[in-house]
């Protein structure tokens, strides 16, 4: 990847560091106990309980490692500081879908923010991703995973992240 940093706002920031420590803390000492309370129930090479646990762990383990980088790749974006004219991280952009003729608004966000019911994407999604830098008036053509999207800007604003 050539630009492995991940913009976040302060909120979205101390969101992921939230539910790391979170992770880290209590689900794993719950975690940890139950594994425990499965080994003493006897044979291991038969202990449904003890391999269900363990894999839980293996999964909280990983979600820990994800978050962990993602945060240590986070840089914090004050985005009062960012273009208005120019679609970017914090942007608010309402297009309209050449396509089907409907318009759309999207917010560009990042990890631990995104909701795409209320039309908070990743600034890393495809759509994200083929709106960036754009201005109002420009036509873009993006390619999603069910095909080509053709969108007019029609409006920038900034987001309310």
């Amino acid at each position: 990847m050539a630009d492995d940093r991940i913009p976040m706002t302060r909120e979205g920031y101390e969101k992921l560091k939230a539910e790391l420590d979170r992770l880290r803390g209590t689900d794993m000492i719950e975690l940890t106990k139950r594994v425990a309370t499965a080994r003493e129930m006897g044979d291991l090479s038969e202990n449904a309980e003890y391999h269900a646990a363990r894999e839980d762990q293996g999964i909280l383990q990983a979600r820990i490692n994800d978050l962990s980088d993602r945060l240590s790749r986070a840089v914090i974006v004050d985005t009062s500081t960012l273009p208005k004219d120019t679609i970017a991280f914090g942007s608010r952009v309402k297009v309209m879908d050449l396509d089907v003729d409907e318009e759309e608004t999207f917010e560009l966000v990042g990890p631990g923010q995104e909701n795409p019911d209320k039309g908070r994407i990743l600034t890393s999604s495809p759509i994200g991703q083929g709106l960036i830098g754009r201005k109002k008036g420009e036509t873009v053509e993006i390619q999603v995973p069910s095909g080509t999207i053709r969108f007019k800007v029609l409006e920038i604003s900034a987001a309310t992240i």
